[in-house]
């Protein structure tokens, strides 16, 4: 796992698969973000959507990217759910950041989930 708060890592798996050093079976790409299949599907659709930039989470994002970095990349994953149809039936948006939340990989991103009913988030405390 991954704090979500540390430096950023060059070698993390999303910066060498946005240099084109592992393929991915991509939906999208634009100048702010690219788009791609997950490998480890936890719905009959699960793509994540990836800023270009060096980010470690949600809050470097937030805090770092300019204006048009952040505009662009959540127009990228509105689009990404329209091109995928998943829209209409609905979706889930969901970031992990840190150890507590299970952020595997120290570059922020989002996952799309779409294609059967999701259910709750999460489970009530007892």
């Amino acid at each position: 796992m991954v704090s979500g708060t540390g430096p950023y890592d060059d070698a993390n798996v999303f910066a060498r698969i946005l240099r084109g050093e592992i393929p991915s079976r991509r939906v999208y790409e634009d100048e702010w973000a690219v788009a791609f299949h997950d490998v480890r599907p936890q719905a009959p659709v699960h793509v994540l959507v990836v800023p270009r930039g060096r980010y470690v989470s949600l809050a470097d994002f937030a805090a770092g990217a300019s204006d048009a970095e952040l505009a662009g990349f959540w127009r990228a994953v509105g689009r990404v759910a329209r091109d995928l149809g998943v829209e209409a039936p609905g979706y889930r948006v969901l970031a992990n950041v840190g150890e507590d939340a299970s952020q595997e990989v120290g570059h922020f991103h989002v996952h799309i989930f779409a294609g059967r009913k999701l259910g709750h988030m999460l489970v009530k405390a007892p």
